[in-house]
């Protein structure tokens, strides 16, 4: 071997080295971080507090902080003076209640007190009769209180807004079935766990027509939002869903992840836009969709914080540009409808150069890949204002639910099932209808006259 061809091999050598130094590097830096997350762990396992401790790394610096309160400027906000008076009461002050001595610059200091009367049921012992009519057949009497026409041992019965106060501690408010019939005691009303269970389940099974205009409502609405999480039905491999809108949410119990879940809930034929998360799930469904931005942007994050990622103006640039396009839906309102089109225009050419780039960082490519395969889905919130940016709306509908199965773990049996996402989903969209759920569900719970 001649002299060049050594120092060509040197040279060759030498750039080997420099790559597996390189490499080395990269696996130093994974291997230092895999270990800090290894001892971060086993602390908080060793901590009695672990599970609710924030990492101190995520913690908002103190110089960051937001003061506490609302944003300067806020108007103010009091008690509202009530809008009906049950009694006047005048404490008047005729001389000095020390001395007894004249009093001037007498002047009178106006109050409003609210306060809770004292507590006990109101209890209706009710007559009803029963007969046979020669061509009806058997017929009875029937009135708005009774809910059933049970008697016998069943004759001591809670009434509609008894009923709808319990379904709602227990279902809006997420109180166990035993703590629910504790604040009923309270109000004078007596209930074991099991009864109330049954009698909601009774209940539900009163209003499933009601919940069965949720899904019309929700075909009909030019945007839903959609998520789910893991249930309990007496057993693991349930799923909770969720589909809501501004005014409605509905919440399905399903033994199924599958697609063919949304797909029962929407119909065949669902007209709007369907905004969800980038699960695999609700690809097969052939109505316009559009991808939660958020979800984009934390595995954008994600990404970016790979040790092998070098250069991260790739990610830098779909930030910006998920980041613009939500800036963009916010302040469409105040545009005009040309300025609009021409800041969409220009999200919508970045976005297409970055889907088109060649980008070789593995970081890159996964989040190039992700997003290739929601091409059509990404901007659909600035073709269609009822899609919001986020799917931020159904996660937090089912937040409440979450906390409810921190407490119960979901539910025990079929029926269980079924009565709790009827009376979960009506409470929840009487809360965002502005709607009375005591009023609304104790009129719909009394037996209507017998004229069948």
């Amino acid at each position: 071997m001649d002299r060049e061809q050594l120092e060509a091999r040197v040279r060759e050598l030498e750039q080997l080295i420099g790559t597996l130094q390189a490499r080395i590097g990269v696996l130093e830096d994974e291997n230092r971080q895999l270990r800090q997350q290894l001892q971060e762990a086993q602390r908080q396992a060793a901590r009695q507090a672990a599970p609710f401790r924030r990492d101190e790394r995520r913690k908002v610096p103190e110089s960051e902080r937001k003061s506490p309160g609302r944003k300067p400027g806020h108007p103010g906000v009091h008690r509202a003076v009530p809008d009906h008076i049950d009694q006047h009461v005048e404490v008047r002050l005729p001389a000095c209640p020390r001395c007894g001595g004249p009093l001037e610059d007498c002047h009178p200091l106006e109050q409003y007190i609210e306060e809770l009367p004292p507590i006990r049921p109101q209890v209706t012992r009710l007559i009803t009769w029963r007969a046979v009519c020669a061509h009806c057949g058997a017929v009875s009497s029937r009135h708005p209180l009774q809910t059933s026409q049970a008697s016998g041992a069943a004759k001591v019965q809670l009434g509609p807004r008894a009923l709808a106060l319990g379904a709602f501690l227990n279902k809006r408010l997420g109180l166990s079935m035993r703590n629910t019939c504790v604040v009923l005691r309270e109000f004078g009303l007596k209930y074991s766990a099991g009864g109330l269970s049954q009698a909601l389940v009774r209940t539900a099974e009163r209003v499933s027509e009601w919940f069965g205009d949720l899904h019309v409502h929700l075909r009909q609405s030019p945007a839903v939002f959609s998520d789910e999480t893991s249930w309990w039905v007496g057993a693991p491999g349930w799923w909770l869903w969720t589909v809501t809108t501004p005014g409605t949410t509905l919440y399905r119990v399903a033994h199924s992840r599958g697609s063919q879940v949304i797909q029962d809930v929407l119909g065949p034929d669902y007209a709007g836009v369907l905004v969800s998360d980038c699960l695999s799930t609700y690809d097969p469904l052939e109505c316009r969709k559009h991808k939660c931005m958020a979800h984009h942007l934390r595995a954008i994050a994600e990404a970016r914080k790979r040790p092998e990622t070098r250069d991260p103006s790739y990610l830098d640039h779909w930030k910006w540009a998920f980041k613009a396009a939500i800036a963009l839906w916010k302040v469409q309102p105040d545009l005009s409808p040309t300025a609009f089109e021409a800041e969409r225009a220009r999200i919508q050419l970045l976005v297409n150069r970055l889907l088109d780039k060649s980008v070789l960082q593995p970081g890159d490519v996964a989040i190039q890949n992700r997003l290739l395969k929601q091409r059509a889905h990404l901007l659909t919130c600035l073709y269609d204002r009822a899609a919001e940016p986020t799917n931020n709306r159904a996660e937090r509908a089912l937040r409440p639910a979450v906390i409810a199965r921190k407490i119960s773990c979901g539910n025990r049996t079929d029926r269980g099932r079924r009565c709790w996402e009827i009376l979960t989903s009506l409470s929840q969209t009487c809360h965002q209808r502005g709607l009375n759920f005591l009023e609304e569900f104790a009129g719909r719970l009394g037996l209507a006259p017998d004229t069948s």
